[in-house]
């Protein structure tokens, strides 16, 4: 009688997502990514492999140095030694990172130790571990000064003495520029109100026979042009376009 044939392979992430247990198959499906988090799907043939496996799974030489982690589902890195075996059936790790150091480097994202194998870090890495929220940012803690908002295209130093501490914070708005009545005005915030662009065409107090009208076009919100009444809000761009007159009814 003929043993059923083994599927090509059974997918870690999909085991952890689905609760279950890896399935008998001829490989085993990881994600791996080399000194980023730019991860790509590799296969290894045992369920339970050595850190030099995958490694060499990978295309790479464990003996030149290579440090190898395991992402787990809490965000932990987990070190993993190159000739112990890593059980994949028993860990929820689908994840796996590997740097050319011989040196760690920890820090903390929201009160949670993290370590890297680089002496830099980019910030687009850091957003993928703290996951702030859609009006969140990224900072680093700077004690005795001002904290930074670390951007995804900048790249932080892990060599300085202590250890750095990200955390997420609600994004400062940015500055603006809209124009009104032809002029260019800088406001904060992606949103602006209706009292908010009238004060910036005609400042200062008014007599209340006084009333004023606008239209806007090239905002950001839907539709993109069109009247703005009193009490009302526009999300705007860079170069919004207001057009505000005042009228003195008799």
């Amino acid at each position: 009688m003929n043993s059923p044939e083994l599927p090509e392979y059974d997918d870690v992430g999909e085991a952890v997502r689905e609760g279950r247990a890896l399935l008998p198959a001829n490989a085993y499906r990881i994600q791996f990514a080399l000194e980023n988090l730019d991860f790509r799907p590799l296969s290894v043939a045992d369920p339970i492999p050595l850190g030099r496996q995958v490694l060499e799974a990978a295309g790479l030489e464990p003996d030149r140095g290579y440090s190898l982690f395991a992402i787990l589902d809490t965000g932990d890195f987990e070190d993993i030694r190159l000739n112990e075996p890593f059980d994949l059936r028993g860990v929820a790790a689908e994840r796996f990172v590997a740097f050319l150091t011989d040196r760690e480097f920890k820090f903390e994202v929201n009160s949670h130790e993290e370590r890297w194998g680089k002496p830099a870090i980019s910030g687009q890495i850091l957003k993928q571990l703290a996951k702030p929220g859609p009006d969140e940012a990224v900072f680093l803690e700077v004690r005795g000064g001002t904290d930074v908002l670390i951007e995804p295209t900048m790249l932080v130093d892990l060599n300085a003495p202590g250890i750095e501490r990200f955390y997420n914070a609600p994004r400062p708005p940015v500055e603006i520029e809209v124009i009104v009545n032809t002029r260019p005005r800088l406001v904060r915030g992606a949103t602006v109100t209706f009292e908010q662009i009238v004060e910036l065409a005609f400042p200062g107090l008014h007599d209340a026979n006084v009333v004023f009208s606008m239209t806007y076009r090239k905002a950001a919100s839907t539709p993109h042009a069109g009247e703005l009444g009193a009490h009302g809000s526009v999300t705007i761009k860079q170069g919004t376009v207001f057009n505000v007159t005042r009228t003195v009814q008799s």
